[in-house]
Parts: structure tokens; C-alpha cells; sequence
């Protein structure tokens, strides 16, 4: 390259340096308010700030007033479909929980009305979910047995109800919604499908008419307890639950098959509830060892405020209950509220939802409920159903108080085996093994995340497969950090792009310039790392051009554009690499460094110590600086040669 072809470099700006509390209050902002809740506020009267205010803490202030008589056409059909699956829904959760059956039903009464007013999902129908209901039974029996001491087991649900609702409601208020973020989709899969499983295992229970049965969730103990009772098995309770099982089974591909047969699944439970309370009490079949749910209290929920069991020596596992149960119901919740907002193209608020969440909770624990979230199985008949607002929850509530005030003795006969049914039907569907298989094929490691998650919670424990999950979660986030990618780039024939060569073979090295892209912010963790990872690879170069015969290697260029901080074990790392590279006699250049880095290294004295002509814009401008130092080199060093031949002559 000819002098004639260099044109200077374009200097490299370096931001004016904020105020230390108003650079932390930006970063703050940045990190809890990246929506900008707030921007709707400007330029407002004070009346209009609390109207809005208020609409923003209460959603329905915002939509009532635009709500149309068609949107209660719709919300009505929708409110009345998912009540008829709330219902027998709500009883087999509360018996999947060890609690009374009642408490299912009270569940779907207050805690919908709470999120009718607060949450800003359209579609998301409230409800017990299996998956809580299993935790409350795996943690809370393991303290305090269900049938032996059932006041205070309730107490202790009710109260691990209302420490998941405060838990949820300060994350919300707190905007702490990135907490659930550590549960990644993978760990969902595998969880939910490991929850699912042993759900299912837990309802031979009820399919084979056992007395007696393990309060363990895993494999083995289930096995063991069904195989050591084989003597107590009742064919008639067999029978009747594959049959029962057959009939949902049915239903369900029925509705897969054309989506407008959806309310056939959706009946379906409620209908297999009738039947088999009709068939029990035709044939008095409680008589020959099928057992049914039994007497159920009419009336509306009592309050529960002076039964939670604050003074109790087992307060810890009911908060420890609450906070595992809270993070579950949040993350399957708001997963499933914006699955179906983006088929609708709105956005819901993750940290309204959690408070949304939270209230309900709170609430619900204060009127006899027990857990409740956002299930997948109700929300799906209530998106086909043609929902249009929240009030489908109101709707639902209210069939839910009219059975609760007028129908509760009609469920005397209906038989355990059903419920059982019902709760294995709908489980199976969230054992996902396709979304396995997909994570197999798109990436491993999330995969064994997946397994680690479904193994550990069929294997050990729903904790353990918890605890598994996310550990490895967090590992593999921890790795990212700690070992960065380093990426040898080359020039793109015919252009000045400069990329990967592993991604793309024809690029070419630039003679005597080795440039690497660092793919990570540099800090602490992983700055001793990138020490010795860069020395090898500068190692490897000069190895690589003697061994071709080629021009020595005079400088190495850092591509720093996707390093978007640093700290000061990483400034100390450059600092130790210039002075490698100056022992080598090579040279130290930076291209394209960001604001935050660019910053600090100006503070620190680096910029000064290498010399602001070899930070550059772009690796194209540090190559063509560099190239063009080596020519001027070459050509001082030719007419050095050339004066001292004449010198001689």
C-alpha cells in the first residue's frame, strides 16, 4: 500500500464523564425500568398522573371503560366453558395436595376476581396448577402427615400460600422479574415434564383403590408401595379408571383433530365427573371398595386470616414451601400468559403479573384457597373458547360461587378414581418429549440441563430436580463468563469486512497483523483466561508464519466492539499484554472500543500508555495503519540500504 492510498484514521471519541450518582441512577433505570414505565407520565397534569397511576396498578380501570356488550358475549361462553373445567379440576388438584376437596373449589372463587382487577393478560384463566399442588404434598407431608393431623397441614398450606403470594408481590413491586429468568426454557421442559411424570405415578393411587400410600414423590418409593400393596388392589377402581382415562383420551384427540370440537375436551372432565358420581350411585359401588370424595360444606369461603400459622415450629418449611412454590407458579404463569398474548399480538407486563400473582395469593390465603397460577390446560380452552378480557375469570368465579352455594352436595358420589383420571390425562400432555428431542438436536447442553431437571425430580425429588436444574443453569452461565470465546478474523476477499476464519474459510490472515475478537465483557473471572488464551494464540501465529516462511509477526490488533465493560482485573490483563507484546517487539492496537470500556481505560492512564494512534475505529482502519507502518518501514529501511551500497561504491 502506497502513501498515497492511507488516509488518516478517524479518531476515537471518549464520552464526557457523568456524575457518579447520575451514572448509577441511569444504570439503575436501565436495570429495573428497561420498559420505562414512567414515560407515560411526562408532560401531565397531576389529576391525569393519578388516573394513570392508578390504571397502571389496576389494568381494569384502564379497559372497563372501553369493555363492549359483543366482549361480554364472548367473555360470558368463555367464563362458563372453563367453569365447567374448574370445577372437577379444582378437586382433583386440592386431593393431588393432600388438602380437603372444598378448598379446590373456594381456589377458583377469590383469586380470579383479584386477577380480573389486577393482571394484564387477556387470556390467562386462574386456577389450581398440578404442579404446585405436588410441591405443597412432596414438602408440607414430609413435616406434618395430611390425615393425621389435618388442621395444621392446612394451616401450614394456607401459610406457604401467602408467603409465595408476598414473595411473588415484592419481586413485581421490586422489579425483580429477572429472578425467574434463571429458570430457563430447558429447565422448564425438564421439570414440568419430571412434575408430570410423577404426578401421573402418584395417581395409582386412586387407579388401584390403596388405602395407604407414600407420601416420597420419587420412582422407587412409588413402586415400591404399589408393588408391596398388591394385595390391597380393587379391580372394580381399575376398571373404572382406564375406562375414565380411555374417555378423556379420547376427547382430547377428538379436539386435536378439528379445533372446533374444543369444547369437547373441555366438557370432558366435568362430564366424566358426572358420570362416574351417577354410576357410583346407581350401583353403590362405595360399597365394594370405589372410593368417593364424600361430604363437601356448602357456602362461600370462610375466612382463614387467623389460620395461618405464623407461631408454628414449622414456619420454615411453609416459607420455604412458598418461595419454591411462588417461583413455579410465576414462571409457568407468565410463560403461559405471554405464549397466547403473542398469538394475539399484545404485550402483557411481567411485573404486573407478578403482582397480580401475589395479590391473589395473599388474598386467597386469607380465604381458605391454596395456590393458584396461570395453568396451561385452562388458558388454552379459554383462548379457543373466544375470550376477550379478563372478565371470562369474573364469569368463571361466579359459576364457581353458585356451585359452591348450591351444588356441593351433588359431588358426594363422585369417585376418587375419576379425579384420578382426570389429573393423569391432563398431565400427560405436559410431558414433552418432542421439545426434548428438539433441544438434542438445536443444542446439548441445554439438553442436559432438560435431563438433569426430569431426572432429578423422578429420581430424588421435585426439590432436587429444582435444585439441579438450576444449578446447572447457572454453571453454564458462569462458564460463558469465565471462558470467552476468542476468534482469529481475516480479511473477506475483495472487500475490507474482517471475519471469522473458521466461519469463513476464504478469508485471508493479514501478513505480520494477527487480529482477534474478544466475545465477551472482560472482568475478573475470566481475565486470567484471556491472558493466556491471547499469548497462545500469538504463539500459535508466529509459529504458523515460520513455518511457511512468511513475514514475521509485528502487531496484534484487539477487536474490543462486543467487550461492553471491564473492570480492573481486565484493564490489569491489557496492561500485562502490552507489555508481552512490547518484550515480543510487536505492537498493541484496539479497535471499536465501547463507551463504558473506552471510559475507564482513559481513567486508568492505558490510553495514555499505548499511545491514542493505535486505538482505532474499526479493524479496518487499525490494518490499514498498521500496513502501512511495515510499508513506510520497508521503504525507510530500502533507502537506508540502498544509501549505504552507494556510500561504499
Amino acid at each position: 500500500m502506497g502513501n498515497a492510498d492511507y488516509e488518516c484514521p478517524h479518531p476515537v471519541a471518549i464520552p464526557p464523564t457523568k456524575p457518579f450518582f447520575k451514572a448509577l441512577g441511569s444504570s439503575l433505570k436501565e436495570t429495573f425500568f428497561p420498559d420505562d414505565p414512567f414515560r407515560q407520565f411526562k408532560n401531565q397534569s397531576v389529576s391525569r398522573k393519578i388516573v394513570l397511576g392508578l390504571q397502571y396498578f389496576v389494568p381494569i380501570l384502564e379497559w372497563a371503560p372501553r369493555y363492549t356488550l359483543e366482549f361480554l358475549k364472548a367473555d360470558v361462553i368463555a367464563g362458563i366453558t372453563i367453569a365447567s373445567l374448574a370445577v372437577p379440576q379444582g378437586i382433583s388438584y386440592a386431593n393431588l395436595a393432600n388438602l380437603p376437596p372444598i378448598l379446590g373449589l373456594y381456589s377458583s372463587f377469590v383469586p380470579p376476581l383479584v386477577y380480573a382487577m389486577l393482571g394484564s393478560s387477556r387470556d390467562l384463566a386462574v386456577g389450581t396448577v398440578a404442579v404446585g399442588s405436588l410441591l405443597i404434598s412432596s414438602m408440607l407431608a414430609k413435616e406434618v402427615n395430611p390425615f393425621e393431623n389435618t388442621k395444621l397441614y392446612v394451616q401450614l398450606a394456607l401459610t406457604a400460600t401467602f408467603f409465595a403470594g408476598l414473595f411473588q408481590a415484592s419481586l413485581g413491586l421490586l422489579r425483580l422479574g429477572f429472578v425467574v429468568d434463571f429458570l430457563s426454557h430447558a429447565t422448564i421442559v425438564g421439570f414440568m415434564s419430571g412434575a408430570a411424570t410423577v404426578v401421573c405415578l402418584q395417581q395409582l393411587k386412586g387407579i388401584l383403590g390403596l388405602v395407604h400410600f407414600t407420601h416420597e414423590t420419587d420412582l422407587m418409593s412409588v413402586i415400591h408401595s404399589v408393588v408391596s400393596q398388591s394385595h390391597e388392589w380393587r379391580w372394580e377402581s381399575g376398571v373404572l379408571g382406564c375406562c375414565f382415562v380411555f374417555f378423556l383420551m379420547l376427547t382430547k384427540y377428538l379436539s386435536k383433530k378439528k379445533k372446533a370440537f374444543f369444547w369437547i375436551n373441555a366438557m370432558a372432565p366435568l362430564t366424566s365427573v358426572i358420570l362416574g358420581s351417577l354410576l357410583v350411585f346407581l350401583t353403590h359401588a362405595e360399597q365394594h371398595g370405589v372410593q368417593v370424595i364424600g361430604h363437601l360444606k356448602k357456602g362461600l369461603n370462610p375466612s382463614s386470616i387467623t389460620e395461618l400459622a405464623f407461631g408454628s415450629p414449622y414456619l420454615t418449611t411453609a416459607v420455604k414451601t412458598g418461595i419454591i412454590t411462588g417461583v413455579i407458579g410465576l414462571a409457568e404463569g407468565v410463560a403461559v400468559g405471554r405464549s397466547f398474548a403473542t398469538l394475539k399480538n399484545y404485550h402483557i407486563d411481567g411485573n404486573k403479573e407478578m403482582i397480580a400473582f401475589g395479590m391473589m395469593n395473599i388474598a386467597g390465603s386469607c380465604t381458605s384457597c391454596y395456590l393458584t397460577a396461570g395453568p396451561f390446560s385452562r388458558t388454552a380452552v379459554n383462548f379457543n373458547a373466544g375470550c376477550k378480557t379478563a372478565v371470562s375469570n369474573i364469569v368463571m368465579a361466579t359459576a364457581v360461587m353458585f356451585t359452591l352455594l348450591f351444588l356441593t352436595p351433588l359431588f358426594h358420589y363422585t369417585p376418587l378414581v375419576v379425579l384420578s383420571s382426570i389429573i393423569i390425562v391432563a398431565m400427560l400432555g405436559l410431558i414433552d418429549y418432542e421439545a426434548a428431542i428438539h433441544l438434542w438436536k438445536i443444542d446439548k447442553l441445554d439438553f442436559l440441563v432438560c435431563i438433569g431437571a426430569y431426572a432429578g425430580v423422578v429420581f430424588a425429588s421435585v426439590e432436587v430436580g429444582l435444585v439441579i436444574a438450576v444449578t446447572i443453569s447457572v454453571l453454564r452461565v458462569l462458564l460463558f463468563i469465565a471462558r470467552p470465546r476468542t476468534i482469529v478474523l481475516g480479511r473477506i476477499n475483495n472487500s475490507m469486512i474482517y471475519r471469522s476464519i473458521d466461519q469463513y474459510p476464504d478469508a485471508n490472515n493479514v501478513p505480520g497483523v494477527l487480529i482477534l475478537h474478544i466475545d465477551s465483557p472482560i472482568y475478573f473471572a475470566n481475565a486470567n483466561y484471556l491472558r493466556e488464551r491471547i499469548s497462545r494464540w500469538i504463539y500459535d501465529e508466529e509459529d504458523r508464519l515460520k513455518s511457511c516462511g512468511q513475514t514475521s509477526l509485528h502487531y496484534v490488533i484487539l477487536d474490543i466492539s462486543s467487550v461492553g465493560s471491564i473492570d480492573t482485573s481486565g484493564i490489569s490483563m491489557l496492561e500485562e499484554m502490552k507489555k508481552n507484546v512490547d518484550i515480543k517487539g510487536m505492537k498493541l492496537a484496539l479497535a471499536n472500543p465501547r463507551s463504558e470500556v473506552i471510559k475507564k481505560l482513559e481513567k486508568s492512564k492505558f490510553i495514555e500508555a499505548i499511545g491514542q494512534e493505535w486505538i482505532y475505529l474499526t479493524v479496518g482502519e487499525a490494518v490499514a495503519a498498521c500496513n502501512f507502518v511495515m510499508h513506510t518501514c520497508k521503504s525507510n529501511a530500502g533507502e537506508m540500504e540502498q544509501n549505504r551500497q552507494d556510500d561504499n561504491v
